[in-house]
């Protein structure tokens, strides 16, 4: 039966245009939906009074996936070097080698002398963990290599590799532990837990969050944003004859007459369907009735059921300022990407968050929160001076923040004082310890929170990383060697790329995964065809 199109991708976010770019480039008419005005996600750029400022993620770590990536489809996008720093209270270091790990070490206990033993041993533990990330991510990934053109690197890199590994996966399982359990195993001292650990996800395993030495050596940033890399994808698929249908939302999923239906009332057939967007929507929009194979439905309802009760990631809020300073203050400071801790007792000490709580116990809440929690700042201008308007600078400033807090001071009535009011305890906290005097500086300021996430993304509770740690079982998979099935789905000719995909979720395994989804997708099209 003819087809409108051979696939049809859900979703214009990294995975859904990896996917798209290499179904085209093998020939394939594809489209793709996207239901924002524009392809991205949480991988864009954006203008404001002639500041530009990135409306996600900060900064692209290569993993061994981006640059190959771009190298196998033949794209230029062009990078500079990422350099981060990390701050507590007037200390700051730079991460601009594996010998930073001393530096990190000596600022540590001199704000904990009491714990300075302890430090040692938990430093100990990130030099080995840092070790196994180098062997788990120190090689360019094969999926994105040809085995023949590329065979003398097989030989010499791959198999060596693959020895390596078989006798690190052990030892890295053992690491699957959240982060703060595994680091009590040393200290008992809260404060230094948590300006170790809270500006990371709830429950993190410990072999991600303490090998972030390693990637943060590997961040990269495109020159003129982190958009660039999102539009240069956007015009591989166009030159290759790809569709792109922006504000498009898909409604239904028929994959008994392989059929979808936008919001606006269009239908679409396919050979093959990949949906990078929410896992959530996907089983929420799929007609499971219509199917007739009975064992079929008894998959996907039980799919479903795993699914429907897991809870997103984290989200964050970020407040953008634009700020009449000249960009030589902020290199003075700090570099371009920057986790800084305004002070060292640590967010524990903030308690619980009150989400039943009056207006005024929520402000005071917010008050404590803002003034220990760890913030990520970024500065665009200090990568590429085209990014603000000459003597200024823009500001990215987030947070990791509660989607269920949001949401209930939306009900309450006062998100946009809640949002001003939020700007304003940054502002004031930058203020008072990393930037002294921006407050005066201040030209314009806006926020984003959890449930701009949410409507931008479509992503459960505003995730920025899909689903949460939290979530037992965790639903993706999480073994290396069952990456290449992590895509398929108990539906008929569906496949799933993006976050909900693999473990550890992130930039880099959208990418992956939306590659693992297009192989698949190319072997059942072409099966259809014998």
């Amino acid at each position: 039966m003819p087809m409108d199109y051979d696939a049809i991708v859900i979703g214009g976010g990294m995975s859904g245009l990896t996917t798209s770019a290499y179904l085209v480039k093998a020939g394939y008419r594809v489209l793709l939906c996207e239901k924002e005005a524009e392809c991205g996600g949480l991988v864009k750029t954006f203008e404001r009074g002639g500041f530009v400022f990135d409306g996600g993620i900060r900064a692209l770590e290569n993993s061994g996936i981006l640059f190959p990536m771009l190298k196998d489809l033949g794209l230029e996008v062009e990078f500079t070097r990422n350099t981060v720093t990390l701050g507590i209270e007037n200390q700051v270091i730079r991460v601009d080698s594996e010998d930073c790990i001393a530096d990190y070490q000596t600022l540590l206990s001199d704000l904990y002398p009491e714990s300075r033993d302890e430090i040692a041993e938990i430093v100990k533990q990130l030099r080995t963990i840092m070790h196994y990330m180098d062997i788990q991510y120190g090689i360019d990934n094969p999926i994105f290599l040809d085995p023949k053109e590329d065979r003398e690197y097989f030989i010499k890199v791959i198999l060596p590799w693959m020895f390596r590994y078989a006798l690190t996966v052990r030892k890295v399982n053992a690491l699957q532990v959240p982060v703060v359990d595994y680091l009590r195993r040393f200290t008992t001292n809260q404060s230094l837990l948590d300006v170790i650990t809270q500006h990371f996800f709830r429950a993190t395993p410990a072999f991600f969050a303490l090998s972030y030495f390693t990637l943060y050596l590997d961040y990269h940033y495109p020159l003129g944003g982190t958009g660039a890399l999102p539009k240069a994808l956007v015009a591989f698929i166009r030159s290759h004859q790809g569709t792109i249908a922006t504000n498009t939302e898909i409604l239904s999923v028929d994959p008994e007459h392989r059929a979808i239906r936008d919001a606006g009332g269009n239908t679409h057939t396919y050979r093959a369907l990949i949906w990078t967007a929410d896992l959530k929507a996907l089983y929420r929009a799929v007609h499971v009735d219509a199917l007739i194979d009975p064992s079929i439905r008894q998959a996907i309802r039980q799919r479903w059921a795993e699914v429907r009760d897991k809870a997103g990631g984290d989200s964050v809020l970020t407040v953008y300022l634009a700020v009449d300073v000249a960009p030589g203050y902020f290199a003075d400071r700090a570099s371009e990407h920057l986790f800084y801790t305004p002070r060292r007792e640590g967010q524990s000490r903030v308690g619980s968050i009150p989400i039943d709580g009056s207006r005024a116990t929520i402000e005071a809440w917010l008050n404590d929160f803002f003034a220990l929690t760890t913030y990520e700042i970024s500065c665009p201008v200090l990568r590429d001076p085209t990014l603000a308007p000459p003597g200024k600078t823009g500001l990215i400033v987030s947070v990791l923040f509660d989607y269920t807090l949001t949401r209930q001071i939306h009900a309450m009535g006062w998100y946009g004082d809640f949002k001003r009011f939020c700007e304003t305890a940054v502002v004031d906290v930058l203020d008072g310890s990393i930037y002294p005097g921006i407050k005066a500086a201040v030209i314009d300021r806006f926020s984003a929170t959890p449930l701009t996430m949410a409507r931008i993304t479509g992503n459960s509770e505003g995730a920025i990383t899909g689903w949460a740690y939290t979530n037992a079982p965790i639903p993706a998979e999480s073994r290396l060697l069952k990456v290449t099935s992590s895509v398929r789905t108990p539906i008929p000719n569906v496949y799933k790329a993006g976050q909900w995909t693999f473990s550890p979720s992130g930039f880099p395994t959208a990418i992956l995964s939306g590659k693992l989804a297009a192989d698949q997708a190319r072997k059942q099209i072409r099966s259809a065809e014998r």
